[in-house]
Formats: C-alpha cells, structure tokens, sequence
C-alpha cells in the first residue's frame, strides 16, 4: 500500500514498525506502543472519522488532557487531509464554545474531565452539528465511543493525498491575552521544522518526555511530531508534576527534556531533587523566558546537566533559535543564533534593520512559518509586511557574534517617565537575590510618571525579604527608572498551562480595571 507524505505515522510504521514509539505514562498502567502499533490506532480513528463524515479541510476538535489519545487525533487527521483543533482545557466552555461556533469543526472530541463542560455546550442548543465523541471507556449520551472506534479494524483504509501547503492542525496563540486566534500550521511547516530539530537537537534513539500540554505548539510540535518522524521515543503525562518528572527520567532513561523556567525551579524544589538521577540527559531545553544562571549553575554542578536555550513561537517554528549547552553561561541569557533554515533580524517601527546592540522588534522569515490566522485574513496581513518578515511582537536585541537576546514581549514593556522599561530585565536581576524563587515584574499606571514597576515575588522556602531590601538590592544592578516602585509578595504566580507566568492577572490584581456603569 502507498503511504502519503502526510501520513507522518504510516511512514515511519514502514521504516521501524517494532521500534518504541510512545509511553503513556499518565494511564493507570502505563501504555506502550511501538510504531506500528501506534498506526493502527490512528488508521482505526481516521476510519471512523471518514465513516461520520470527516474529510479534507475539515476540522477535528479535541478537548482533554495530554494522553496518547491527542496524537491518535492529530496522526488520524494527517491520514484524512483534516485539521486538528486540540483546544485550551483552561478555558471556561463558553470561551471553547465561541470557537466552536467560529471554527465550525465535524467533530469535537472530549475527556471524562469536560463531560459537564459539553454537556452546558450541548443545553444552549449552538454545537451545530458537531458530532460528539468521548475519550472515556464508556460512552455517553448523543456520542460516539472512542474505545469502540480503536477496535474497529479497518483494512480497506486509505490515506487521502495531502499537498505542503495543506493545513495539518489550528495551533490556537493569545488565549491567556485576548482572544484566541487559530494559527494554521501546514504540512510544509511541519517538515521544515523537524528539518531545523534535528539539525540542531535531535539524534536517531532520543527519547524525550514531554510536559508541554498538547494543545500548545511546545506540546505537538517543539520535539514530539519531529522525534516521532525520526522514529525516537515520546513519553507524555497527563500534566506537569516536578517530582514524576524527575522520576521518569530515571526510570525511562530520558535523553532530552524540555521546559520552561518555572518548571526547573519547581524540579529544583521537588523533595526527590538530592536523590534524582537525570544521568541519562544529553541536554535539557529552556524556553519562554530566560532562564536564571543560577538554575543553569544548580542543574550543571549538582546533576551534570547542561541546557540549551531555546525560543519559538506558534506562528513560526517552533523551533526558531537554539542556544548550544557550550554557550550556555557565556551567553546567558540568549536565545542563541537562528535555527539553519530560519532568517532573524531586528527592526524599528518604521522598518528599518537595525545593527548589534540595538533593540528593536525581532521579525523572521523563511519557510518554517504558519500560513496565517484561520478565518482572520486581517490578522494575517497584519502580521507580515511587504517583504515578507513576520513580526512577532517581542522586542530583542543580537552581539557582534550574531547572538540574539530577548529584551522583553512588545506588550509587556512600559513606558515611565519616557523611558522604555523591560521587565525581563529587572526579573533576571530579582533572580539573582537568594531569597528569591520567582518573580515577575508588571508596569501599573502612575499619575507622575505615566507607568511604574511592580514587582511580584515568590520567596524560597524558610527564607525572607523585604519590600525595602529588595529595591536596595535592584537599586544596586539597575538604573533608578527601571526599579520596581513597589513589591508584591505572593504565594505562588498565576501560571498558564505551558507554565508561563499570566501577567495580566498579576495587573489586574494589582490595579483592577475600571468598573463601568
């Protein structure tokens, strides 16, 4: 039987079909499949999905935790020229409900977890005809099984044809700023990506354990999608937990891990962190912000780990820039140089390039990036201009040696008394403080000087500070303008699913927007 270019999981069941593919290790019992195991179970849900009227261009919602059950769908839908749609499980059901009615997918699959949640979907009457299809071992009312469909044989199955620029999956971005926008991810993507990965990460028998949930681009496509096409091992978890992570990558010999800062310091805090064995690691991967030289430091002196430094976005990549474990505290800090099929620069508002050491927006282009928003053509030609350069919004910086630095998100900088303030700036400082275990920094309106900085910290377990003491402390690492005018102690940060810190909620907890009557 032919096997299409996008049927990533048929192709790879030809080449190592007893191979190890994944490990789902957030089932009761874990659950083992080799390649070709793994593709039976996608054809049988491509075969169910083609008989309830799912074909090319549709569109597949998921709506559950991580579990091998996100990759049936997304495998399933490569086979059928479909598009996968997993969404944020943080969301309130009216929010997925709006993109229901927006993206008008077939299907809607979804988890014991959000039974009640489409159910309240179901009571206004506005599913459409979405059809209903539950991941749990029995079903319910007006769905379909989904055991039912994995024990279904289907021998006469055959994988629709797919083109490069057919989109494979909706990748939803912005959902904990705004409202969330789809951003198309094609086939084309797909494999430039996995190109950069295993240029520059990836090697034949990784196996990598995954913490990202699987409805964010970090989840399915930073290693997951690209190791499974080069036939390496993925172990996914139903979600984040430090101490089953550091336990997993004992007991499975883990070769590549990938987090962002938060996760590590919560690792470093686990009360399994002195007994830990990560021996395994070749490296461990950072991205989302940048990650303290002290965790860098902890991580190399006290488990022989060393970290690559990473940065993508939903949009283009993921895989967009990567920082060698050599460069790792030299360059602290950097994201690192491009990725070899990527093209960076940095440019100001009137779009000029700009030279080293100048900050500026950071734009990319080549062919590793999205086909747009879906359904938002505005959206799209918003984010590109006349050559070609998609802006992403965050503000960077590059060395004389061609190294990059993110200076801080565009929305997050602030402007006090005239002067641009970058929070990721006072943040690396804050870190620097022992007592310190996060933090993050909020620019909040000031009748005098426009916006000031507030800055909210987490302190180390048994450890104190003080509000004055740590504006002493950044009085003595900053220019006076860039000093937080307040701190704020907290228990924990508001974290978002991929384990970013959800400043929005930090500045509407610290000055609420204004009511209206």
């Amino acid at each position: 039987m032919l096997v299409g270019l996008g049927d990533y999981l048929g192709r790879r069941a030809v080449y190592s079909p007893d191979a190890p593919a994944f490990v789902d290790a957030g089932k009761a019992t874990p659950l083992r499949l080799t390649f070709a195991e793994a593709d039976v179970r996608a054809t049988r849900v491509a075969a169910a999905l083609r008989r309830i009227g799912v074909g090319q261009g549709d569109r597949v919602a998921l709506l559950a935790r991580d579990g091998i059950e996100h990759l049936d769908a997304f495998f399933a839908c490569a086979k059928l020229g479909a598009l996968h749609t997993p969404f944020n499980w943080r969301l309130h059901w009216r929010e997925n409900l709006a993109i229901i009615k927006q993206l008008q997918p077939r299907v809607l699959l979804f988890g014991d977890d959000f039974a009640e949640a489409v159910a309240a979907m179901q009571s206004t009457g506005e599913l459409g005809d979405t059809a209903l299809v539950h991941l749990g071992a029995l079903p319910v009312a007006d769905s379909f099984a989904f055991a039912e469909w994995l024990t279904t044989p289907a021998p006469d199955f055959a994988p629709a044809p797919v083109q490069p620029e057919d989109i494979a999956a909706l990748i939803f971005t912005g959902g904990t700023t705004g409202t969330p926008k789809a951003a198309a991810i094609s086939h084309r993507q797909i494999a430039w990506n996995t190109l950069n990965t295993v240029l520059h990460d990836l090697r034949h028998g990784d196996c990598y354990l995954n913490v990202f949930p699987l409805f964010h681009t970090g989840g399915l496509f930073v290693y997951t999608v690209p190791l499974a096409i080069l036939g390496g091992t993925t172990i996914l978890v139903r979600q984040f937990d430090a101490a089953q992570t550091l336990d997993l990558i004992a007991r499975e010999r883990v070769t590549v891990f990938a987090g962002v800062p938060t996760m590590y310091q919560m690792m470093l805090a686990a009360p399994t962190w002195a007994t830990a064995d990560l021996s395994s690691l070749r490296f461990c991967t950072s991205g989302g912000a940048p990650l303290p030289l002290t965790i860098i430091e902890a991580y190399r002196v006290q488990k022989g780990v060393c970290f690559k430094q990473g940065f993508g976005m939903t949009e283009f990549g993921p895989g967009v820039f990567a920082l060698a474990p050599d460069d790792a505290e030299r360059k602290a800090g950097s994201i690192g140089r491009p990725n070899f099929f990527v093209e960076a620069a940095v440019m100001d508002d009137a779009g000029n390039l700009l030279p080293p050491e100048v900050a500026g927006e950071l734009v990319l282009r080549g062919p590793s990036g999205s086909s747009g928003y879906f359904g938002n053509p505005d959206a799209t030609a918003a984010s590109r201009d006349a050559a070609g350069w998609f802006h992403t919004g965050d503000m960077a910086r590059y060395d004389a040696e061609g190294y990059f630095f993110i200076v801080d998100r565009k929305k997050d900088m602030f402007i006090s008394g005239g002067e641009n303030v970058y929070p990721a700036e006072i943040e690396q400082a804050l870190y620097t403080h022992p007592a310190v275990a996060m933090c993050a920094v909020v620019g909040l309106p000031d009748p005098k000087w426009g916006e000031v900085g507030a800055a909210c910290v987490v302190l180390k377990p048994e450890m104190t500070a003080t509000e004055t003491e740590l504006i002493t402390f950044l009085r003595d690492r900053l220019a006076g303008y860039k000093v937080p005018k307040t701190v704020h102690f907290l228990d924990a940060l508001p974290m978002s699913a991929a384990g970013k810190v959800l400043k929005r909620e930090l500045r509407d907890r610290l000055a609420p927007p204004p009511t209206t009557n």
